[in-house]
């Protein structure tokens, strides 16, 4: 029997579908990247915000056809759209057999098994489980590359967000669980690991009773094979000292800091339920910089929150201005049924929204260009990941400053041996809004 796979959404999920898909192959099922060869069929779903929502119901009806046009006899709809909206979800689309939430992934040969049978199913439930490294996984990542997700859930209760309502309470994963994982995939030849959770500085605080972050990337910066470390998603609240001093001295971190922030105005950052303010904002920032030599800051805003008004725009707006953020990702408030902010005063307009959204965007452009231009005569490493299409002289990689599939890329003009996993010397030529140019200098291994 075949089954195929679409995995929608963040890497978070996307490690969820290869835990998925290991116990599939465990249990004798061969998997496909041809949906028209497979008997079951499977959509990992995203329900983060009503895009997202509606690109995974998109998918799923995609999918459906295949029950004509293919082999499909069981259609399955897994992640976070099947635990958040669960009977639903399955009485209101008919196409599919079964509905498998993100606490209940464990139990994908039940939901085949019993569509297989002919019965349609919800699995769901408020299961604590998360992966471990005993259980099969089955990378769909580059072979030089890997996510790694150390907690799951979330305990932040941000007034705008429906994580915690899906995946629960925040729960790490046990350190030398982590460590061991890492270990298998330093052994299987994986260079580059992306440490993931929905707030990765709280790592271990429910475990231990203390952030350990800071120690767990001491640790897996032993390992070796290991030659990039890079952590993803941090929030600002347990962004101690020493992780601050372990990500400046360890050559292996990636000296790359991910704060998603959301706003920048104090009276916006209450209504959020965010624990910050425009002044710890601005301490941690000015310290992140001074002490990692360097370093490239990434984050996220919100415009259109409920309650924003023009004034508290135009702080968020002068905020940018001054920071000169490296990397910055810039979203419409979306209103997601079942959160605080769904039912708040003050919703603002959706033209109001897009207007802030394409002013911030454009100022973020002009930024990310003049960073990037910054650049020039320096020298990077670049971890080599392919070849542009149309020019096979011309390689793609990233640097430390670009995480896998939300930042831009580094074209190496001249290099015509280089091969995915390697790492190339490259002095940069050109810097442009998302990408930069360069040649190579050497290859390092």
């Amino acid at each position: 029997m075949k089954a195929g796979f679409v995995s929608l959404g963040c890497a978070k999920n996307l490690v969820d579908t290869e835990v998925m898909l290991g116990i599939l192959q465990k249990n004798g099922i061969e998997l496909t990247n041809e949906p028209s060869e497979a008997e079951v069929l499977i959509v990992n779903t995203c329900a983060f915000i009503e895009s997202a929502k509606e690109e995974s119901i998109t998918t799923v009806l995609n999918m459906a056809d295949y029950k004509n046009s293919g082999c499909c006899r069981s259609l399955i709809v897994a992640g976070c759209l099947g635990q958040r909206y669960g009977q639903q979800l399955l009485d209101e689309m008919p196409e599919a057999d079964a509905i498998i939430g993100t606490g209940a992934w464990q139990r994908i040969m039940e939901a085949v098994d019993e569509t297989l049978k002919g019965n349609r199913v919800v699995i769901s439930g408020e299961s604590e489980i998360i992966y471990d490294a005993r259980m099969p996984r089955i990378m769909t990542t580059p072979g030089y590359t890997a996510y790694v997700k150390i907690a799951e859930g979330c305990d932040n209760n941000c007034a705008f967000c429906a994580i915690p309502m899906i995946r629960g309470h925040y729960r790490s994963r046990k350190f030398e669980d982590v460590v061991e994982e890492v270990k298998r995939l330093a052994a299987d030849g994986v260079k580059e690991i992306n440490l993931i959770a929905q707030d990765t500085t709280n790592y271990g605080r429910d475990l231990y009773g203390k952030p350990r972050l800071a120690e767990l990337l001491k640790e897996l910066c032993k390992i070796d094979g290991i030659q990039w470390i890079r952590t993803l998603y941090s929030y600002p609240r347990f962004f101690t000292d020493e992780l601050i001093d372990v990500i400046a001295s360890e050559p292996k971190i990636a000296k790359y800091v991910d704060l998603p922030l959301q706003h920048a105005h104090d009276a916006i950052l209450r209504r959020m339920h965010r624990a910050d303010t425009r002044e710890s904002i601005e301490k941690l920032l000015e310290k992140i910089r001074e002490r990692i030599p360097g370093v490239t800051v990434r984050s996220t805003f919100i415009v259109g929150f409920p309650g924003e008004t023009d004034a508290h725009y135009q702080a968020l707006r002068e905020f940018l201005l001054k920071q000169r953020f490296d990397k910055v990702g810039i979203f419409t408030y979306s209103k997601e049924e079942d959160t605080p902010a769904y039912s708040m005063d003050g919703q603002v307009a959706e033209d109001v929204m897009q207007e802030r959204y394409h002013e911030l965007m454009s100022i973020q452009s002009k930024i990310s260009e003049e960073t990037n231009q910054a650049l020039e005569g320096k020298e990077l490493d670049i971890l080599v990941e392919g070849r542009d299409e149309e020019q096979q002289t011309i390689a793609v990689g990233r640097s430390y400053r670009e995480a896998p599939e939300v930042d831009g890329q580094v074209y190496i003009e001249g290099d015509t041996d280089s091969k995915p996993g390697d790492i190339v010397r490259v002095r940069v030529t050109q810097g442009f809004t998302y990408d930069v140019v360069g040649e190579p200098v050497e290859k390092k291994k």
